[in-house]
C-alpha cells in the first residue's frame, strides 16, 4: 500500500488555470452568466429571436416589453424533453456519452387589462413566466499513455520512500442540477405604436458535481485507482436577482426596432464539500459550508424585426454583456478568479435571427443563433471552458381560437477545449478509509464536441 503525506494544494503556471479550479469559471459563465435557449415552444423554435416581435412569456427573457404586445390574456405550459451527447476526444481516441431527461420547461401566464377613457395607454398588462433548464452533464475522457506523472513522496509499507509513476486509464466529470428563473413583469400598450415593459428576475441554480480520474501506478504492478479531486463531490445551491427593462417601437406597419437592458445578476451561492487532511492517525475528512457572492455581466440587447403582413414576420436580436464577471472578493481564491477574469474574459456576443409563417390556423417557425466563446484565445487554445455555441430551431403549431399547441426541435452545438487534471486527488479503500492522496501537478486538455437535441411542447390558453 502507498500513501503520501498532505501538501499544500500547488498552483498551476499554465495561463489557462490562473490557479483556478476550471469547473468554478466553467460554472461562472456557462451556469451563472449565459443567456440559455429554455422556454416555450414558439420562443426555442425562433431559437429565441422575439425581442422586437414580443407576444410571447419567454420573450420577457429577451425584452421584458414583449408583455405590452398582449391584446388578451394568455396560460400557457412547456414540456421540455431533452438528449444530450457529449464526446471528448484525446489524441486519436474518444468516448461519448449520451444523456436524455423530460421536465417541466416553461409555465406562465399574462393578464391584460385594457383602459377607458381618453389616454393613449391602451393595454396595461401583468405577466409572471417560470423557465427550468436541466444542467445535466457528463464528459469521460479515454485513456492515453501520454497523460503522466510522476510522485516522489511516496512511500510502500515499510515507510520507505520511493518514487512511483501515474499513468491515465482516463478521466470522468459529472455533473446534475437544474436552472430556474422566474420573471415578474409589468408591461402596456401606448397608442399602439410603443410597447415598454420591466421585470424582476428571480434566479436559481442547484449543482452537484464529480471530478474523478483513473490512474495506474507503476510501483504498484500497474494495479488501477479512482482518484476524486480534492473538494470534490461538491453541492451548489445558489439564488440570483436582476431586473430589465426594454421597449418595442413600430416605425411603420412593417418595421419595429426593439431594445432591452438586463442589470448584473447578483448571486449568492452557497456551497458544501469535504477535503481530506492528515493528522498523526492519518487521513480523515473534514466537511465544509461557504457562501460567495458573484455578480454576472449586465446585459444588452437591441432588436429589428420586419413584418411583412399577418402572414410573415422576421426578427433579428443581437446580445452584448456589458461587464466582466465579478466575485466579491473574500480571501485570495476570490482576488485570482477575479484577476483571471479581467485579463481573459471578452464580452460575450450572440446573434439569433428567427421567422414565422402563418397560414389560416396554421404556423411555421424557424430560427437559427450562434454565440462565441467568452474567453480570449491563446496559443493553439479555441474555446476554452465555453465554446462558441450554435442553436438551430423549427417548429410549427395550431391555433383552435381559444387554445393553441406548439412543437419545436431545436439542435444545439458547443465546441470546446476540456481542460482537467493539476490538483490533488485521493483514493478510497473499500471500507471508505482514503488509501492514499496525491498532487497532480499537470494539466491536460481534450477536444470537446456537445450535441443538445430538444424538443418542446407547449400548451396554451387565450382568454
Amino acid at each position: 500500500m502507498f500513501k503520501k503525506s498532505l501538501t499544500i494544494l500547488s498552483i498551476a503556471s499554465a495561463f489557462y488555470l490562473q490557479a483556478q479550479d476550471v469547473t468554478i469559471i466553467r460554472n461562472s459563465v456557462d451556469v451563472y452568466s449565459a443567456n440559455p435557449l429554455s422556454g416555450s415552444a414558439k420562443f426555442n423554435a425562433m431559437a429565441g429571436s422575439m425581442g422586437a416581435l414580443g407576444g410571447d412569456l419567454s420573450a420577457i427573457n429577451t425584452n421584458p416589453a414583449s408583455v405590452g404586445v398582449f391584446i388578451t390574456g394568455n396560460i400557457s405550459g412547456t414540456l421540455a424533453v431533452n438528449n444530450s451527447k457529449t464526446t471528448s476526444s484525446f489524441s486519436n481516441a474518444a468516448n461519448s456519452y449520451k444523456l436524455n431527461n423530460a421536465d417541466l420547461g416553461q409555465l406562465g401566464g399574462v393578464a391584460v387589462f385594457e383602459t377607458s377613457g381618453n389616454t393613449p395607454w391602451k393595454f396595461v398588462n401583468f405577466g409572471v413566466n417560470y423557465t427550468n433548464q436541466n444542467l445535466e452533464e457528463y464528459i469521460e475522457t479515454p485513456a492515453n499513455s501520454s497523460y503522466k506523472f510522476q510522485d516522489s513522496n511516496l512511500v510502500d509499507t515499510n515507510g520507505n520512500p520511493v518514487t512511483g509513476t501515474f499513468t491515465s486509464l482516463g478521466h470522468a466529470y459529472d455533473r446534475t442540477g437544474n436552472l430556474t428563473n422566474m420573471n415578474i413583469a409589468f408591461g402596456g400598450n401606448y397608442d399602439n405604436k410603443f410597447y415598454v415593459g420591466g421585470s424582476l428576475n428571480f434566479k436559481g441554480a442547484t449543482i452537484e458535481q464529480y471530478d474523478s480520474s483513473r490512474l495506474s501506478l507503476d510501483v504498484d504492478n500497474n494495479n488501477s485507482y479512482v482518484l476524486n479531486k480534492q473538494g470534490t463531490p461538491y453541492t451548489e445551491d445558489s439564488n440570483g436577482f436582476s431586473v430589465s427593462a426594454g421597449i418595442i417601437g413600430k416605425i411603420n406597419n412593417n418595421i419595429r426596432l426593439g431594445a432591452s437592458i438586463e442589470s448584473p445578476t447578483w448571486w449568492t451561492q452557497y456551497r458544501t464539500y469535504s477535503e481530506v487532511n492528515e493528522d498523526n492517525l492519518g487521513y480523515y475528512f473534514d466537511y465544509y459550508d461557504e457562501d460567495r457572492k458573484f455578480t454576472s455581466p449586465m446585459k444588452a440587447t437591441l432588436s429589428g424585426a420586419f413584418v411583412m403582413n399577418k402572414n410573415f414576420a422576421f426578427n433579428v436580436d443581437y446580445s452584448l454583456g456589458l461587464t466582466k464577471p465579478k466575485y466579491k472578493v473574500q480571501g485570495p481564491a476570490e482576488t485570482q478568479l477575479n484577476d483571471f477574469f479581467q485579463s481573459e474574459y471578452k464580452n460575450l456576443s450572440e446573434l439569433r435571427v428567427g421567422g414565422e409563417y402563418r397560414y389560416n390556423n396554421f404556423r411555421l417557425r424557424g430560427g437559427y443563433g450562434i454565440s462565441n466563446s467568452p474567453f480570449e484565445k491563446r496559443a493553439n487554445f479555441d474555446d476554452l471552458y465555453v465554446g462558441k455555441r450554435e442553436t438551430l430551431g423549427v417548429g410549427f403549431g395550431f391555433d383552435f381560437k381559444s387554445f393553441y399547441i406548439d412543437a419545436a426541435y431545436n439542435k444545439i452545438t458547443t465546441n470546446s477545449t476540456n481542460v482537467y487534471g493539476d490538483g490533488n486527488y485521493y483514493s478510497l479503500a473499500n471500507n471508505g478509509d482514503v488509501e492514499f492522496f496525491t498532487n497532480n501537478p499537470n494539466t491536460f486538455t481534450s477536444k470537446l464536441e456537445d450535441v443538445k437535441n430538444n424538443v418542446t411542447l407547449t400548451l396554451g390558453w387565450k382568454f
